[in-house]
């Protein structure tokens, strides 16, 4: 009787025991079919944006607007509310300046001149087509003529007010009034002409194309200056302007702050803006960057909106235009589609490389006092973690880092694909991306009770591999459309705040050279090395200020 009133009272604890058992079974299975499903989900995103029919989703393009799309409709099925300033579409111009088009051409004696190798229009040169037998040395009337800027520019050595750019306007006036047809510009001298394509220069055209010739052009073509040679040159300038498109959703849980999660969606196109690492006009998918990002934000937003703390409203932006220069994300700091209290930003840009050489990097673990102790409460068991306290960096996060907004940005590391045809989608880890959707979520899941995150400022450091061994430390406005560099942010403790520049400073020269543009500011840079020693002249207001500086 014993051993049955023993067994009897025993039963229960078996069974809960075996509930248990099967309850923790069911759990792991639903938790094993939801990560297949996951894997699947990024997967198709992937391999959808990086297919060849969006012709590598370059800014502005029909490409784009099919990941645009796709996107939008990804929020739309999920329920997730749209927050652009259309639907969920929020349009951004950008303007280029004016281009070199491709029907711009050059031949002296037949042979066709390199568009920006052997000569360039000047921005402000008149567009027109122009046929003649010149004599270099001679000039004529109803035919081209020939400038060397060499002695103007030995005249005015020590000239600090000397301009070479109104020089030319004004020379060029000169011989067009004498019966020139076009003004061909060159420099046999060593001396820095600053001559360049100012695409911002918004003065009035010349009465006759202006055309330089660099030093390249010069081996080629000018190596007898008594020669007559035939010329055939066509000029066709134009403005050129593009339309990005964020796309942005939203999901209201009624809370006092919003936590922003955001990927940029654009990539390089065939290349036509000079910012791939391969040559030739093919398609550059960009399935790691950043389609890999883009997925992984569209699946964190569903499992937010299925299941997410609540205490944190949470706004998801898709950015354009971060491949030009990060266009996307400062527009929409500059002119929100939505007015919240931004809690802290989350970026995720090329995530999709996690292996045993490439592992997760989360930047912006300094923007906060708070993150130590989320990090510290979430921890993933499938990931390598490196952390960098940075809060700037080549990627979206920046411009809300700059706007004062704690920020981390997600990143699996570059590898020999990057900005190159060969990112596509067989190459992608789909699993990894999961674990960093899922590890993402726990990291959300632990601010959720916290409040309002705190924000500091960092120290910044240069990210990746750079050709320059001197920096400025600035973050240049590459939406500025003046001539020069538009200061948009200073970096701690680097030349630029040690000299006291500041934001809305421009750039004007570095020692003896001058620049228009970002681009030509970056050329500048190459040419200094540590310990060089030069003036910095910028504009402040109204007026100029020249530093002494030291590399």
């Amino acid at each position: 009787m014993y051993k049955w009133t023993l067994l009897l009272l025993m039963l229960p604890t078996g069974i809960m025991a075996q509930n248990k058992k099967k309850q923790l079974k069911l759990l792991m299975e639903a938790d094993q079919k939801s990560a297949i499903v996951l894997v699947n989900n990024l997967h198709h995103h992937v391999q959808y944006l990086a297919a060849d029919i969006l012709e590598g989703r370059r800014t502005g393009t029909k490409g784009e607007t099919i990941a645009m799309n796709y996107i939008s409709d990804q929020y739309a099925l999920n329920g997730i509310e749209a927050k652009g300033t259309k639907g969920y579409i929020q349009n951004f111009e950008i303007n280029e300046g004016k281009q070199i088009t491709a029907a711009t051409f050059l031949k002296i004696n037949h042979v066709l001149a390199i568009v920006q190798t052997d000569f360039f229009p000047l921005a402000i040169s008149r567009n027109g087509k122009v046929h003649g037998m010149p004599a270099i040395a001679l000039n004529e009337a109803n035919q081209p003529w020939f400038f060397d800027v060499k002695d103007a520019l030995e005249t005015n050595k020590s000239n600090p007010h000397f301009d070479i750019e109104s020089l030319l306007k004004e020379q060029t006036t000169i011989v067009a009034k004498k019966g020139a047809t076009a003004l061909f510009v060159f420099n046999s001298s060593a001396t820095t002409d600053n001559i360049l394509f100012n695409k911002n220069d918004k003065s009035a055209t010349t009465e006759i194309p202006l055309i330089y010739i660099t030093a390249a052009g010069q081996k080629k073509f000018l190596k007898d200056l008594s020669a007559t040679i035939e010329v055939e040159l066509e000029v066709v300038l134009e403005e050129h302007k593009r339309i990005g498109k964020n796309v942005i959703a939203f999901i209201d849980n009624k809370a006092t702050n919003t936590v922003i999660i955001g990927a940029h969606y654009d990539h390089l196109g065939y290349g036509e803006d000079k910012n791939a690492l391969d040559t030739g006009h093919v398609i550059h998918n960009g399935a790691d960057d950043n389609a890999s990002g883009t997925a992984a934000v569209i699946e964190l937003a569903k499992k937010l909106k299925q299941s997410g703390p609540k205490n944190n409203n949470y706004l998801f932006i898709h950015f354009s235009g971060e491949e030009l220069g990060l266009f996307g994300s400062k527009y929409w700091i500059e002119n929100p589609s939505i007015q919240i209290t931004p809690n802290y930003m989350i970026n995720m840009d090329m995530v999709g490389r996690y292996d045993t050489t490439h592992k997760l990097t989360i930047g912006g673990y300094g923007t906060s006092p708070v993150w130590a102790d989320v990090f510290s409460n979430s921890v993933s068991n499938k990931l390598v973690v490196k952390f960098d306290s940075t809060g700037s960096g080549p990627s979206d996060h920046a411009s809300f880092y700059r706007a004062n907004i704690p920020v981390l940005f997600f990143f699996t590391g570059s590898h020999p694909d990057y900005h190159k045809a060969t990112d596509d989608w067989d190459k992608i880890n789909y699993d990894g991306i999961k674990n960093i959707v899922q590890y993402t979520y726990q990291i959300i899941q632990s601010t959720d009770k916290k409040g309002k995150l705190l924000f500091t400022k960092t120290v910044e450091t240069q990210m990746g591999k750079s050709k320059f061994t001197v920096s400025l430390g600035i973050i240049p406005d590459y939406g500025y459309n003046g001539t020069g560099v538009r200061v948009d942010g200073i970096s701690a403790g680097k030349l630029a705040e040690k000299i006291g520049l500041q934001t809305g400073d421009i750039i004007l020269q570095l020692g003896e050279y001058k620049f228009v543009d970002v681009m030509s500011y970056m050329q500048t840079l190459s040419k200094f090395k540590k310990g060089d020693t030069t003036q910095l002249k910028i504009k402040r207001g109204d007026g100029e200020q020249q530093f002494d500086i030291v590399f």
